[in-house]
């Protein structure tokens, strides 16, 4: 019988639970997302999905040079790689603003830019920048939607606009709008509420006539890579998980990241106990939306705390202490923050690793 693709020969040698990477995968994904756009300068991945400087070299390699992130530590790892282009998508204030304050200044070969979504903000931002001797490119942060972050694309953008024109410190140079809670799995209703959203966008830049405009996330990609003149910022196209696979099927990106764990009891007739708890995968969704599994069936996620997974199996199961799940994360980006390090899987076997440098909070500033 022939190994499926997600299987380690050599899986005796990996502790669990282990998140493995599948680097040939990786790359696939990346060339389809360049493949999709059409123009790599229209790319703009966000990394936060992957927090790898391994994973930044084969974007680099593979010829973009934009990028998105959303901490400081991020940005910096990004900066380590030689990133030419890094769009803080998060209004920096405060302390945050002063450590982007030294980024900018601990690498000048990058070019940094930031978002901003009210006066107050860009004031403070502005001034800051202003007193160390900085003209720092800032996007306005429009909300179409999410109602999480950003302004609404009506006069008080307009108002906010013309505000930031008058500020020595910043220059405005366009804008950004994620559409994240457009979760539509049927393409036809996606392409339409994400040109919907779009359009508002469009009809605020009729009158600013700002040159960049920044547009969504994985989800709405599939839309906004056919859009002419705007960039894309897709994240977790890198490594996929299960559920991008569901709410996008018309996207063919492969999953790349595959979670590794044990049965390590038998606490009952009818129940297993796996070593995945709340420490090694996303646990936001409700408990059977946490991982899919791919080489077992039927069984019943019923409880899981820090360190263990009960799963519910039927009463004359063969499951023996020792048996190798392998799973899809629901929610990749949340997981690879749980891990130091991921296991790359080349022809079969685990060989080495990558560090999820990002994913601490602070690297050096």
């Amino acid at each position: 019988m022939s190994e499926s693709w997600y299987e380690i020969k050599n899986i005796n040698e990996l502790d669990s639970p282990a998140l493995v990477v599948l680097p040939e995968r990786v790359k696939h994904n990346i060339q389809l997302a360049i493949d999709m756009i059409g123009d790599v300068s229209r790319l703009r991945p966000h990394i936060k999905t992957n927090k790898s400087p391994d994973v930044a070299r084969l974007m680099l390699k593979a010829g973009i040079t934009k990028f998105k992130c959303a901490t400081i530590a991020e940005a910096e790892m990004l900066a380590q790689c030689n990133a030419p282009d890094i769009l803080l998508a998060y209004q920096p204030l405060g302390p945050k603003l002063d450590r982007f304050v030294s980024l900018v200044k601990k690498y000048p070969s990058t070019k940094f830019s930031c978002l901003t979504d009210n006066i107050v903000a860009a004031n403070e931002q502005a001034a800051i920048f202003n007193s160390n001797g900085l003209t720092v490119p800032v996007f306005i942060d429009l909300n179409v939607g999410m109602n999480r972050t950003g302004i609404s694309p009506n006069e008080k953008a307009i108002e906010l606009a013309n505000h930031c024109l008058i500020l020595k410190g910043i220059t405005l140079v366009g804008l950004h709008a994620y559409d994240g809670h457009i979760r539509d799995a049927d393409f036809e209703m996606k392409k339409q509420n994400c040109d919907e959203a779009f359009a508002t966008v469009e009809k605020l830049n009729e009158k600013l006539k700002l040159p960049i405009i920044i547009m969504g996330g994985s989800p709405a990609f599939s839309v906004h890579c056919k859009r002419k003149n705007i960039e894309c910022s897709p994240g977790t196209f890198v490594y996929w998980d299960k559920g991008y696979t569901d709410l996008c099927p018309e996207q063919g990106f492969l999953p790349a990241a595959v979670i590794i764990t044990r049965v390590i009891s038998i606490p009952s007739s009818n129940k297993i106990c796996t070593d995945l708890g709340h420490k090694s995968v996303a646990a936001e969704n409700e408990i059977t939306r946490r991982i899919f599994f791919l080489n077992v069936e039927g069984l019943k996620p019923v409880g899981q705390s820090e360190e263990h997974l009960v799963l519910e199996a039927s009463e004359n199961h063969s499951y023996k202490t020792g048996d190798i799940f392998y799973g899809l994360p629901y929610h990749i980006c949340p997981t690879v923050a749980l891990y130091e390090r991921v296991f790359t899987v080349e022809n079969g076997k685990a060989t080495g690793e990558w560090k999820n440098v990002a994913r601490d909070r602070k690297i050096t500033i």
